[in-house]
């Protein structure tokens, strides 16, 4: 790593202190109600949200963590074995296995095990020098120098080669990209812009050098960089698969959904859509072969997970909800493991529209049935989160006070006060805006005196979801406001984000959740060119301070932890979205399987996972 690097590292990490001391915060770092939507910064391998993740001293010694981060069984490995993966879910994945392309929290469950990363990170989330590629930043010309190791090959036998690196580039900045990468961090590679519009044929900011390595060239560089932000793309795609593929044909093709080509440890094998993924061994893994002859990942419905933990269908088990840890809490047969998660749920307010020809939000504020600040400031202290939170997760969720999920410890400021259970002060806020009940029926009227309604979308989910949804419309009944079910109903999680994401007229609410990624900056959600700014909010100031976040003046420690502390301020104030819990990952490991890790600063190489019998043990409670 050069001098260079060294020295902006250093001044990043500095950052980090002060901001911590500016916050407070003191603290040590040591599923699915709301289905999950995946934030495409970078993510540590295994992650996110998906997936499963060892440190010099492991947090879990840690008197104040609720779950060991880790567990070793004692016994002789087996030779081989195929390594049996409950994803806990009530709905098919999507089957998406491609980087640029894939969005919600399952898929990328999916794909950590046949992972593309180029990066590994460290504990604070900041790309290392020791994965498949290292990187150099050139702060004072704005570019990044990214090396790839010699020797490591695609699972299909084809050396990994720069234009690999390139390829996903292209596909992103496409006129006919489907996705939803194309954003303002993308547009701050030099040329991206110009390549998106049909300007030029190619990204100019991309300049292969040699064999080995990219240069990169920026509008500008901010702290963000270290993150895998500014801009920059830490996956591989196999350019000598997919380059002649057309980008619009790409999310259907058979590269992406029936046998896609792996640098990981893993390659995906058999699908049975929607329900299943069996991968093998990827013989050519850059680490070296698996100890394993392979995974199986099923999709296991939230009503029959704990049996099927019991009965030792499972080895392990992944967006596993904490509202089923009572159930299994007492079997002799696993291991619980747990970890904060890069993770928060938020009730979203429609305030406008994506304009997908221009690529950016269109906010309209005044004339939004949601348009009302202290409207939806007033839903936000109408809801008892704190007794969800207790009552249907057994305190392993909290109320969220930020949109900075704590895992951040070094960004997340604990002072913040967020949206305390306040019915009183919600009814205020609602006679303040001017929305009374006036024929005294118990349910408030709009600012003219006539019917006022308001559609929610949520989600689908296992035997709490719908408990959870109508005591949260009870909270806002008790406050005098009409909140009735988009559709009727919860709505199955793709069709959910299939409706938020093309705004539908039909939803002025949304309850929904965003696993973050491991980039703290915000830009990625909440930027005007952001399709997954799904309250479609956007503001001078807003994108000034997003601006600023990830700006070259925020190479300065002090000013950067500024910007943050207004973000989350003026969010909090203006409340188009707000968070609602942050919530414990928790990874139920079944006694066969000799070492398992989920701690973010040295997670199990998934290579170096083995088995100490045939066949997972059952519980005897």
């Amino acid at each position: 790593m050069s001098k260079k690097l060294w020295g902006l590292l250093a001044l990043l990490l500095a950052f980090m202190l002060v901001l911590a001391a500016c916050n407070g915060d003191e603290k040590e770092t040591s599923s699915t109600d709301e289905g999950t939507k995946t934030e495409d910064t970078t993510k540590s391998e295994g992650n996110e949200e998906g997936t499963e993740e060892e440190a010099e001293e492991p947090a879990a010694e840690d008197s104040d963590a609720l779950f060991p981060l880790s567990v070793e069984n004692e016994g002789d490995a087996i030779s081989g074995g195929t390594l049996k993966v409950a994803m806990s879910k009530d709905e098919p994945f999507q089957g998406i296995f491609s980087y640029v392309l894939y969005e919600d929290a399952y898929d990328a469950e999916i794909l950590a095990y046949a992972s593309n990363s180029l990066f590994e990170t460290d504990g604070d989330f900041l790309l290392t020098d020791e994965g498949i590629a290292s990187m150099e930043v050139d702060q004072d010309n704005n570019k990044v120098l990214v090396k790839i190791r010699e020797g490591v090959k695609w699972s299909d036998g084809e050396p990994l080669k720069v234009e690999d690196l390139i390829q996903p580039y292209l596909i992103i900045g496409h006129k006919d990209y489907t996705g939803v990468r194309y954003d303002v961090d993308f547009q701050n590679i030099i040329g991206a812009v110009e390549y998106h519009d049909g300007k030029a044929d190619t990204i100019s900011g991309l300049k292969k050098l040699d064999e080995t390595t990219l240069e990169i060239s920026f509008n500008k560089l901010s702290p963000a960089i270290f993150s895998g932000g500014d801009g920059i793309w830490t996956y591989a795609e196999p350019s000598h698969i997919v380059k002649d593929i057309p980008v619009a044909e790409l999310v259907e093709s058979d590269a992406v959904r029936k046998n896609p080509v792996t640098l990981g440890a893993f390659i995906i094998d058999k699908i049975v859509p929607g329900e299943s993924v069996q991968l093998v061994a990827n013989e050519n893994y850059w680490k070296g072969k698996p100890k394993l002859d392979g995974v199986l990942i099923k999709v296991v419905p939230t009503s029959s997970i704990s049996v099927a933990l019991q009965q030792g269908e499972y080895d392990v088990a992944i967006s596993f909800n904490a509202s089923k840890m009572e159930e299994v809490k007492d079997f002799d047969n696993i291991d619980i493991l747990g970890r904060q998660e890069l993770y928060y749920s938020y009730l979203g307010f429609k305030l406008g529209k994506y304009d997908y020809d221009n690529s950016v939000v269109v906010t309209d504020v005044e004339g939004s049935k949601m348009g009302d600040v202290k409207l939806r400031q007033a839903m936000g202290y109408a809801l008892d989160v704190e007794q969800v939170a207790e009552v249907f997760y057994n305190n392993l969720r909290e109320r969220a006070n930020s949109l900075i999920p704590p895992v951040f410890a070094s960004f997340y400021d604990d002072s913040l006060e967020g949206y305390t259970y306040d019915p009183d002060k919600a009814a205020a806020l609602l006679d303040e805006a001017g929305f009374k009940d006036v024929d005294g029926d118990g349910i408030r009227e709009d600012k003219e005196g006539k019917p006022f309604e308001i559609k929610f979308a949520t989600m689908s989910g296992d035997d709490i979801a719908e408990d959870i949804t109508q005591f949260y419309m009870q909270n806002w009944k008790d406050v005098g406001l009409n909140v009735t079910l988009t559709t009727g109903r919860t709505i199955e999680f793709n069709s959910f984000y299939d409706k938020v994401q093309a705004d539908d007229p039909e939803i002025d609410i949304f309850m929904a959740a965003w696993g973050t990624g491991t980039n703290p900056s915000p830009a990625g959600l909440y930027s005007k060119t952001a399709e997954y700014n799904f309250s479609r909010y956007s503001s001078d100031f807003l994108e000034e301070t997003l601006t600023n976040i990830d700006s070259p003046k925020a190479f300065d420690a002090d000013y950067r932890a500024e910007q943050f502390r207004a973000w989350q301020e003026y969010m909090a104030e203006q409340a188009p979205i707000i968070p609602t819990m942050y919530r414990y990952e928790l990874v139920p490991v079944n006694k066969r399987v000799k070492n398992w890790n989920i701690d973010y600063a040295n997670p199990t190489e998934l290579q170096d996972i083995e088995l100490v019998s045939d066949t997972a043990v059952k519980s005897t409670k």
